[in-house]
């Protein structure tokens, strides 16, 4: 028996156990065709450019690479290691180099894509719209707020594609959330509650890093960028999401997610109006300043957006949309609609223990009366599950920026809506440090006090 469990299979197996336990349909979910490639002048063909072949980036690479029409002709990293494993990934002639600026010089290249740390992500995007060409970067979109809209006034003078690579806007599991919400398939919406777990070192991001890094195999100074320079330290480039120098921690990255398939769902495009939050470094001391432990709670209108992140205890993601005619569950590959009546199915508790014997009596016959059904048309409230591939899977949304690129129609995740969503995170930071309720000023374009 297998006895050790992958975070992916722990999710899969044990996500969404109230929906499962209550479905009593199962409906598979077809993920968006992407067509077979089909012989055509080399012209037809998209090329891309990648900046950073890190772990994020290594994903997007090898799966960039087995759509239909779209090669890669170079790649960027300042880690020697990672030219290597571009080269490795492509099995194929490969240009590589530590300079990005070489990648928006190229004329070759039609489009980039950035999975680099985050203190990087509004250099390289403004840059590359500026350079004539389309980008499609990692979550979160920015570093801070001033650099999101730096990113979305660039975007919008230039008339370039900037795709955020949240990817759960491409999936079939978040579409069909977004169809049942849309078709009032849960009445008035009243709660969203999100929450996922981590219980291990690599969850919590303590990467090991390269055994040959160094300052001859890493450009040091470049790679701290506009951060506060450090004496050279491995750890830091492994493990720059623990510190806010250089990551947003939990929120960025992985309360982005969330956050971004609710606002999809919801058909939200805004920042929230204030946040709340609280957490701490409750288990990963190793030197982080960014905690291991945030809960969060959003308002967008009236409906509360309550979010709990910690990486001391394993559980799976869930996201559940509340609604007074039931609720909708979304796990990793699944969607589950528990619809609920919202009358009372049974007389009163209240008048069953505390009207005396007689008016007891009277109510239950009166009750009944009214409400039961008549033999054989009792109603039968079942669950339904869709099922489809995870939404995590990066090809439909990788795919829908490229034909992006090839048809010039709209990207899926715009900088407008990137920028609402990375905004969200950096709210909850920002209450977190404060120790503060914050609201987002859209005057001043800054968070505020609450």
């Amino acid at each position: 028996m297998k006895k050790n469990f992958s975070r992916r299979e722990f999710l899969q197996t044990s996500g969404g156990v109230a929906g499962a336990l209550a479905a009593a349909n199962t409906i598979r979910l077809e993920a968006e065709a992407i067509p077979p490639a089909r012989p055509g002048p080399a012209s037809d063909r998209i090329r891309f450019g990648i900046i950073g072949v890190g772990m994020q980036g290594s994903g997007l690479l090898t799966t960039s690479i087995t759509l239909p029409g779209v090669e890669c002709v170079a790649a960027c990293d300042l880690y020697d290691g990672r030219h290597t494993l571009a080269k490795e990934i492509v099995n194929a002639p490969l240009s590589t180099t530590r300079r990005y600026q070489e990648l928006l010089d190229n004329k070759e290249i039609d489009c980039l894509i950035a999975a680099v740390p985050d203190h990087w992500h509004r250099q390289i995007v403004v840059d590359a719209v500026n350079s004539g060409k389309d980008i499609y970067c990692e979550k979160p979109m920015s570093h801070s707020v001033a650099d999101g809209f730096d990113m979305t006034a660039a975007q919008q003078k230039t008339g370039k594609f900037v795709q955020v690579g949240s990817q759960r806007v491409s999936s079939a599991i978040y579409g069909k959330a977004k169809e049942l919400l849309a078709q009032g398939a849960i009445g008035d919406l009243c709660l969203v509650e999100g929450s996922l777990g981590r219980n291990d070192p690599t969850g919590a991001w303590e990467y090991p890093p390269p055994p040959d890094l160094s300052t001859q195999t890493l450009d040091w100074d470049m790679w701290q960028g506009t951060a506060p320079k450090r004496a050279f330290d491995p750890l830091l480039f492994a493990r720059w999401r623990c510190w806010k120098e250089y990551g947003t921690g939990v929120a960025g990255d992985l309360l982005v997610h969330m956050i971004s398939g609710i606002m999809f769902a919801l058909n939200l495009n805004e920042p929230p109006q204030r946040a709340m939050a609280m957490g701490g470094i409750l288990r990963w001391k190793d030197g982080r300043n960014m905690p291991d432990v945030h809960a969060s709670l959003f308002e967008y209108g009236n409906v509360p957006i309550y979010a709990r992140l910690n990486l001391g205890t394993e559980s799976p993601e869930v996201v559940r949309f509340q609604g007074a005619k039931g609720y909708i569950e979304v796990s990793e590959g699944a969607v589950t609609h528990v619809p609920q009546p919202g009358v009372d199915t049974s007389p009163s508790y209240y008048a069953t223990q505390s009207f005396p014997r007689a008016m007891r009596q009277e109510y239950l016959k009166q009750w009944h009366a009214e409400h039961d059904p008549p033999p054989g048309q009792e109603l039968l409230e079942a669950a339904t599950t869709y099922r489809g591939v995870s939404y995590d899977e990066l090809k439909p949304h990788l795919w829908r920026f490229f034909e992006a690129v090839r048809t010039r129609k709209p990207v899926v995740e715009d900088a407008v809506f990137g920028n609402h969503a990375a905004l969200a995170c950096h709210m909850a930071n920002e209450s977190y440090f404060r120790k503060s309720a914050v609201t987002f000023d859209k005057a001043s374009k800054s968070i505020k006090n609450s």
